[in-house]
């Protein structure tokens, strides 16, 4: 039994202002969804009481369980994106989620980001736990291992295809790995390797750009084409979406009063909507609600007890920032549109159980720091 104190009140209270703000900006945005769509508001909240109830399960199951069984986690993900290649219909011109009778579609790609996460966490910790054998060889192989476990699932979601995800993956690896500790040249080597690859893609691509295509494929060529010249095509949901953000002045439109039409306003551009409905004080409010919220679990991994749960929480992190950042920083003109949902807010089942499993993992974590605290004290 889970005694009062060791359940973390401030991250239980911080779900259900997620839960708040994500269902009034749903509502809101409401006015341009399809009604095709169904009531996505009714929707998103029974995906949280969903949500709350796996967050109610992770309080209560053993912390070695989540490491465990990791690689088994890993393994059901894989075949989970193989299974979308070769089955799963195409949608938009993606193969990215599976469609449930009955219950809706659900996109493994939005879970094989906490598979990884628990996987790498596994690996880095096994191989670094011994401070005192860490050796240069070691961390080489430590990286190989990283890189295969790594590799796969970004082939397979870039296949999809979803580059969006990609760099998630990618992120969540590089933070989990820095803070392991592991020697800094390997990051000025992946720096390296990473420009000098960006510099040849770009060098071909403004100088042969039938060279691109043929070496790279049309598909990936539009991804680079719309990545590096977003700011001359941004069209219709970004001009729109600065538009309601901008007009919406100290105090903005009200509630469910959004002047402006942009698509995706219920996933991708909800920042949008609660900008134009709330102005620029809501748009602050909720800015310092965000980082908060990500400075509070920042806290919780520096006072872990176990290194694999620091590996975990930086990991989990990774994803969450970077989401946020990106999200937002889109709807601003201020970086390019690439589908990112914003955690906790944005409609989105597969997205929104994915973030409250996370926030689960690290209230079952906390709840391991403050018994090992107890005891100390004992």
């Amino acid at each position: 039994m889970i005694k009062k104190k060791s359940i973390n009140i401030f991250l239980i209270t911080s779900i259900f202002i997620y839960l708040f703000i994500s269902i009034s900006s749903i509502y809101s945005a409401s006015m341009y969804l399809s009604p095709s769509l169904g009531n996505l508001p009714l929707k998103q909240l029974v995906w949280y009481i969903v949500g709350i109830a796996i967050i109610y399960i992770f309080s209560k199951i053993n912390n070695k369980y989540l490491y465990k069984y990791a690689l088994l986690y890993y393994s059901g993900g894989i075949l989970m994106l193989i299974g979308l290649l070769l089955v799963a219909p195409s949608i938009n011109g993606s193969k990215s989620w599976f469609i449930i009778s009955g219950i809706g579609s659900m996109q493994p790609s939005e879970f094989m980001k906490i598979a990884l996460v628990l996987i790498n966490a596994k690996v880095i910790s096994n191989f670094l736990d011994n401070k005192k054998q860490v050796t240069l060889y070691k961390e080489f192989k430590l990286l190989l291992l990283i890189i295969l476990i790594f590799i796969i699932p970004s082939i397979l979601t870039f296949m999809q295809p979803d580059t969006g995800i990609v760099i998630i993956y990618f992120i969540s690896t590089i933070l989990m790995l820095y803070i392991s500790g592991i020697r800094k040249r390997w990051f000025i080597g992946t720096i390296a390797v990473l420009l000098t690859t960006i510099s040849i893609f770009i060098y071909i691509y403004y100088n042969n750009q039938q060279m691109f295509i043929d070496i790279f494929g049309s598909s990936f060529f539009y991804r680079i084409d719309r990545l590096l010249n977003w700011q001359n095509g941004t069209g219709m949901q970004l001009n729109n979406s600065l538009a309601a953000i901008g007009s919406s002045g100290i105090t903005g439109h009200g509630f469910n009063n959004t002047p402006v039409y942009f698509p995706e306003a219920g996933t991708d551009f909800i920042f949008t909507v609660f900008s134009s409905n709330f102005g620029l004080i809501g748009s602050i409010a909720i800015l310092g609600f965000l980082l908060l919220f990500d400075m509070y679990i920042i806290n919780i991994g520096k006072s872990c007890h176990k290194n694999r749960d620091k590996y975990v929480i930086a990991g989990i992190m990774g994803i969450i920032i970077y989401q946020q950042i990106q999200n937002i920083g889109m709807t601003l003109g201020l970086i390019p549109i690439t589908g990112i949902t914003l955690p906790l807010i944005s409609y989105g089942g597969s997205s929104l159980l994915s973030y409250l499993i996370m926030i689960g993992i690290i209230i079952n974590i906390d709840i391991l720091n403050k018994k090992k605290k107890s005891y100390k004290k004992l």
